[in-house]
């Protein structure tokens, strides 16, 4: 007897009993919401804090600083770090931010020198406006595309925060989640109106000629300016991120318990359902057991039946994850930088494939209970 020939009558078998079955996949449907939250945040992490062979930027922030606002350093240094082996780029920007803390409402601009913001972020593309509309307004911003989404504005608007008022100039589209949720300006603009003063930066954003240059050049940033009155420290970008963001990286590392807690709900509640399936279905088992369907079959029809109850909650809970955290585009900022919780194709697939293993786990105990029973005491019970 071919096994998946028995998928329909599986399938037949959990719709004879309607509320029982969907009241099984709605938890499992919201055991896999929070699985999948919870993988998404720890992927965007992984996505925001691991350094790659790729990666050539180089962040010089004010030693034994870490708040945009703490960390001021002389404009001028950007000429005297572009003199150093193995630096090709040096962009000096300014940022401004509502909250250093651990939020989840974080409003930031970032100001770089004019002429310098595709040097800075060359990956962004324009989806509406125009770039040199940017360039005519002094108080001209590029806005994110999810902080635009967030905030409800479009080119054309004028958005007030932290005490700057901005005109937005137009909308901004990159692959960096950082870009997508950030207002550019102008970095003489954004001095004068953060009340910092012309010629203080906040960080310098350093690329170099390859991945191998970063600790040369970091140590010799920093070796240059240590006697300075504004030493600096030196880190890679996703390195300075895991550092400065220490308290938002230990609250998500939290949250793989609330994970683990999501598994061991699913497998209890599908375990519990095809138990009570099981015990409601003694004489049935028993009659396909004497019309010849061997113990295998019933195994397999038992445990077919879980992995639909956990495929069909997977694919629910993670589908509803998926349009909520695209929907809303929440973004976790901390001291100053950011971090995109944006789902990945990558996730949804995992997390649909937990699903149905846990469904097919939870149901191997019940489906041995099946066909450990004897036949004639089925028929006679």
């Amino acid at each position: 007897m071919r096994p998946l020939a028995l998928l329909p009558l599986a399938f037949k078998q959990l719709v004879r009993h309607r509320l029982r079955t969907l009241l099984t996949v709605l938890g499992v449907a919201a055991g896999m919401f929070l699985l999948t939250a919870v993988e998404t945040l720890q992927h965007s992490l992984a996505e925001a804090t691991e350094t790659t062979a790729a990666d050539t930027t180089l962040v010089v922030y004010r030693e034994n600083r870490f708040c945009p606002a703490t960390s001021r350093l002389p404009e001028h240094y950007a000429d005297e770090i572009r003199g150093i082996p193995g630096v090709r780029e040096v962009v000096p920007v300014q940022v401004v931010v509502n909250n250093c803390g651990a939020s989840l409402d974080v409003i930031a601009f970032r100001g770089v020198p004019d002429g310098l913001l595709l040097k800075y972020a060359p990956e962004i593309s324009i989806i509406e406006g125009d770039l040199s509309l940017w360039e005519k307004r002094d108080d001209g911003a590029l806005l994110g595309e999810q902080f635009a989404r967030r905030r409800g504005l479009s080119a054309g608007d004028t958005f007030d925060a932290v005490g700057i008022t901005v005109h937005v100039s137009g909308i901004i589209r990159s692959p960096f989640a950082q870009d997508n949720n950030v207002a550019y300006v102008k970095l003489p603009f954004l001095q004068q109106a953060s009340k910092t003063g012309l010629g203080v930066v906040t960080q310098f954003n350093v690329r170099v000629n390859s991945s191998s240059d970063l600790k040369t050049v970091a140590a010799a940033i920093d070796s240059k300016f240590k006697a300075d009155q504004q030493p600096t420290n030196t880190r890679p970008e996703k390195a300075f991120f895991a550092e400065t963001a220490s308290q938002l990286i230990e609250l998500i590392g939290f949250t793989r318990w609330l994970g683990l807690g999501a598994v061991l709900a699913v497998i209890g509640l599908v375990a519990n359902a095809i138990l009570l399936v099981v015990r409601g279905r003694v004489k049935e088992n028993a009659v396909l057991r004497t019309l010849g369907y061997p113990g295998r079959a019933i195994l397999f029809l038992v445990i077919s039946e879980g992995g639909m109850l956990g495929l069909l909650g997977g694919l629910l809970g993670t589908g509803l994850a998926w349009v909520f955290l695209r929907w809303q585009s929440f973004t976790i900022g901390s001291e100053g930088h950011l971090l995109a919780i944006r789902p990945e194709v990558v996730t949804a697939l995992f997390a649909i494939a937990t699903a149905l293993l846990l469904g097919l786990l939870a149901s191997v105990f019940p489906a041995f209970q099946a066909i450990r029973q004897p036949i004639v005491r089925s028929l006679r019970d």
